[in-house]
């Protein structure tokens, strides 16, 4: 089988790792901020030593391709080169620099393939810096009022249209991905989670990633003294909110085991040690691949009664998404590439959202995972080991060479 090169892989890790370096094991590479710049130019430096053409759209996204034996729409592999605050050096940047080493194994190796091949770095993926996430990605397959995302701030007041135009990566509306012009997108990540590694599996077969709901909980009490207001006339809304949120805990529970949710976001007013809190907001998002057990946490939700301990309750929905299912084609080309390696895979789900999941409505898409040590990610303790780097890539190169062939 081919492989690609250990010692290579480790090298791009490792460079790439300097760029936003914490000093913490960590890097923080805002989109479009100098340390992210120095990132894409050591990308295209990179790109340029093997010959490939660079082009980039009107959202800085970034396509390094190159030729194919035939004219042919191309295919597509890498992810994103931007992190959040105090992240790891795996997510977003492994699914690159796999895709970078899978291009420089056909090419040293002069393996021989039908269509171009493009390594893509997706601008602002994370949206640590200018939100959504997502955003280019998102923008070009029709999900974002592009407008609106040139609009949008950093907390300096930057806007993404001033960083976009500074950035020096600003190309044509020409440039961007289209159907006709590409055939395939794989994306490689790291899986974000435990379960690779506590299963002791070396790649996960993405089918997908899981529908979700989020939704805003209020409590509406009335605030008083601590000192003064008996027990039992009480309107404590930061104690209806947490009656509600132990219901929601043990109503979920018994819901498929594959269903996760989390409260992430809680606010109390007026937030003051000495006074009984009277509106208390808290959020939660629930995710699972299928549509009938979302529904069936919205039926929990909508059980909430309107008074809870004497107090308001009430619920909104902030955003939803559907399950997305991944082409089944290509999912099968992954699973039979980590089979033809000798490596162990298991089918799975992405819970986080990826640029693939919108590529793939208008370009046929699938995603590999590799374990992540711990389970750890969005934190500087985000870790691959190298060989399990080395085998996504393996695994890339084949599922690339298979969608050529085929």
């Amino acid at each position: 089988m081919l492989s690609c090169s250990k010692d290579r892989m480790d090298d791009k890790v490792k460079t790439f790792s300097k760029f936003g370096d914490t000093g913490k094991g960590g890097i923080t590479r805002l989109s479009l901020s100098p340390e992210a710049l120095d990132a894409r130019e050591e990308f295209c430096k990179r790109c340029r030593a093997l010959g490939m053409d660079i082009k980039t759209d009107d959202m800085a996204n970034i396509y390094a391709t190159i030729p194919g034996e035939l004219d042919l729409p191309a295919i597509m592999a890498g992810s994103h080169l931007d992190s959040v605050r105090q992240g790891g050096n795996y997510d977003g940047v492994l699914g690159v620099l796999t895709a970078l080493e899978a291009v420089e194994t056909i090419i040293t190796e002069k393996i021989s393939h039908k269509h171009p091949i493009t390594v893509i770095v997706w601008t602002n993926e994370e949206g640590a810096r200018f939100e959504p996430a997502m955003m280019s990605s998102g923008v070009i397959c029709g999900k974002f009022d592009k407008d609106l995302m040139l609009a949008s701030k950093d907390l300096d007041g930057v806007t993404f249209k001033e960083a976009l135009e500074a950035s020096g990566y600003m190309g044509k509306v020409e440039n961007r991905m289209t159907p006709d012009k590409y055939r395939a997108l794989v994306e490689l990540h790291v899986e974000q989670g435990p379960v690779l590694e506590n299963e002791k599996v070396d790649i996960g077969v993405v089918e997908g990633v899981c529908g979700m709901i989020n939704y805003e909980f209020t409590f509406i009490g009335q605030a008083d003294h601590a000192g003064t207001t008996p027990m039992k006339y009480r309107k404590d809304a930061l104690y209806a909110a947490t009656k509600t949120i132990l219901y929601l805990h043990e109503e979920l529970d018994k819901l498929d085991g594959k269903l996760v949710y989390t409260t992430g976001k809680i606010s109390a007013h007026p937030n003051i040690h000495t006074v009984i809190p009277d509106i208390v907001k808290f959020t939660l998002d629930a995710r699972h691949q299928d549509a009938e057990v979302i529904k069936q946490v919205l039926e929990i939700i909508k059980a909430i009664p309107k008074i809870v301990e004497k107090c308001e309750a009430s619920y909104e929905k902030a955003w939803a998404r559907n399950t997305v299912e991944f082409n089944s084609e290509f999912v099968n080309y992954v699973e039979n590439s980590a089979k033809e390696y000798g490596y162990t895979a298991k089918r799975m789900y992405s819970g986080p959202g990826h640029d693939a999941q919108f590529v793939t409505d208008i370009i046929p898409s699938t995603m590999i995972f590799v374990p992540s040590e711990n389970g750890h990610s969005h934190c500087e303790k985000e870790f691959t080991p190298i060989d399990n780097c080395l085998k996504g890539a393996n695994v890339l190169l084949q599922t690339i060479l298979d969608i050529d062939k085929n």
